[in-house]
């Protein structure tokens, strides 16, 4: 399992904390620091079984100097979003898990947490 999170995100610090009470097994990615690439980009998508424009973070200030708001959302603008997010990494919603079950979730919920670490099971703990 893999978290990926900004260290001064507060959802992000509960969804460790989450993980740590549920004794998950994980990786964190600091994204801001390692963004994604857009492969990696369309592979974690897939697994959410979203689109770009459902983990766009469009209140953040890069969001409006891009004019996100008036990019279409369709499958022919699917990689302009994808390249947005992977050249401006704050946009990425977060924190994003990815359980080892194959699937991701966007963590922004205590329950959602819980139900990435139980996609895993409870293992020894790694913060590699």
């Amino acid at each position: 399992m893999e978290i990926w999170l900004n260290p001064a995100c507060s959802k992000c610090r509960s969804a460790v904390e989450i993980l740590d009470e549920e004794g998950a097994r994980y990786t964190v990615r600091t994204y801001l620091e390692d963004p994604p690439a857009a492969e990696e980009l369309r592979a974690v998508l897939r697994r959410l079984d979203l689109e770009p424009w459902d983990i766009t973070r469009t209140q953040e200030a890069e969001a409006a100097e891009l004019g996100l708001a008036e990019w279409e959302r369709t499958d022919a603008a699917r990689e302009r979003w994808i390249a947005a997010l992977a050249a401006h990494p704050r946009l990425i919603q977060r924190p994003i898990i990815t359980a080892d079950d194959g699937t991701a979730l966007v963590g922004r919920s205590a329950e959602a947490v819980r139900d990435a670490a139980a996609r895993t099971g409870g293992e020894e703990l790694s913060h590699g």
